[in-house]
């Protein structure tokens, strides 16, 4: 007889990746002759530009293929740390800098080197599926605080001050944001930052990952910029995947209070060790090279939110605004609820877009947020237009 492995309790407390799950149905779909058009994964359609991949030859042919450092290779950590003043007009040490296997792993180090059990994580809702359960899994107690399109899915300073409680740790923002597109502006930051400064127990993760793809809004401020006297209590979280079309060369970076760093440095060596070699000398590439793909990628996810909200809100029974950046859009679609085809919630909707429109799409209810999907405008403008169609003739 054997016995049933017994697992860890923390793995009762989270649920997979939803966008990864709907994604790779999609793909099972598209792989069986199904002519699936995926809106449900956020990854750059764009190959990754030609002189970061250059980088990544030479790297291998010069033998970068060792072990780094835990916390990332010096000519990293040193663009890195130009980028931020550059860029962001933020000023770190190198000793302040630590590189990670994507932002996602950065993120996941800071939850494990801050948060004890029950410590209690603010989190804005629409997030990041990512959020809660990375929480939940470092022991950590999530938050929600509730946002809604009519405030453009942005957190409150009253909204804020009502959840601090003598047990919150750390408080998460994400601007522009994953799954809406809105970013905050620097005046409603500092506002946020006029609540944390009078409750010292707080520290701030500020998920910059988006930063680059941003044109509704004033040039990119993080809350660091808007409210700098809370520097010491905010770690600034990045990465080259988005910006750069390299998701799958799974660099992310962390900046922030040396002791915070160097507790994640400590995780990270006893998890992955260091970032890979190879991947770490493209990004110097990437960071420190020409940034006209930069720009040319953002047109181009503009042209096609420009088209997509603009054809989505034709449609009787969605309600959408413009996005700020990114390349995500976040409509409610209680108006296309049909009980009599079973369309009831956005988990049914979404169903139903992927078997009779044969789209994919992510519900909103993955981001804490029902009555609305997510759908990501990284394809083609080919696929968008016929993308809408399907809508047109379903609705």
């Amino acid at each position: 007889m054997t016995t049933a492995p017994i697992l860890a309790h923390r793995m009762s407390r989270i649920k997979p990746s939803a966008t990864m799950a709907i994604s790779a149905k999609a793909e099972r779909l598209r792989a069986a002759g199904k002519n699936i058009i995926n809106l449900s994964i956020g990854e750059p359609d764009f190959d990754t530009p030609d002189h970061i991949k250059k980088a990544a030859i030479a790297a291998i042919e010069a033998g970068y293929t060792k072990y780094t450092a835990v916390e990332g290779i010096t000519p990293l950590k040193q663009a890195i740390v130009d980028k931020l003043a550059r860029e962001n007009h933020l000023i770190y040490q190198d000793n302040q800098v630590i590189v990670s296997c994507g932002a996602k792993h950065s993120l996941y180090n800071l939850f494990s080197a801050l948060l004890n059990d029950g410590d209690e994580v603010i989190i804005p809702a629409p997030y990041w599926t990512s959020y809660p359960d990375m929480v939940l899994l470092t022991d950590g107690k999530p938050v929600i605080v509730e946002t809604h399109l009519p405030q453009k899915f942005k957190m409150t300073p009253q909204q804020l001050e009502k959840v601090i409680t003598p047990k919150t740790k750390l408080l998460i923002l994400n601007s522009p944001s994953n799954p809406t597109g809105m970013a905050y502006t620097s005046s409603e930051l500092a506002a946020l930052g006029e609540v944390l400064l009078a409750h010292s127990n707080v520290m701030i993760a500020s998920d910059d990952i988006y930063e680059h793809q941003l044109w509704h809004t004033p040039p990119f401020v993080s809350i660091v910029n808007a409210c700098p006297a809370l520097y010491d209590r905010t770690i600034v979280i990045n990465g080259i995947s988005k910006t750069y079309a390299m998701t799958g060369w799974r660099i992310g970076y962390a900046a922030g209070p040396k002791l915070i760093i160097d507790a994640m440095k400590k995780a990270q060596s006893q998890s992955t060790s260091s970032p890979n070699s190879i991947a770490q000398y493209a990004a110097v590439a990437a960071l420190t090279g020409d940034q006209t793909c930069v720009r040319d990628m953002t047109v181009a996810y503009r042209a096609r939110h420009d088209y997509l909200i603009g054809e989505l809100q034709k449609i009787s029974g969605i309600q959408c605004f413009p996005s700020d950046g990114t390349f995500y859009t976040f409509p409610a679609i209680c108006g296309l609820y049909n009980h009599e085809k079973g369309i009831t919630n956005d988990l049914t909707l979404a169903d139903y877009l992927l078997d009779k429109a044969e789209i994919a799409v992510v519900p909103g209810s993955a981001f804490g947020a029902q009555h609305h999907i997510r759908l990501c405008y990284t394809t083609s403008m080919e696929n968008l237009v016929e993308a809408v169609a399907r809508l047109k003739r379903l609705f």
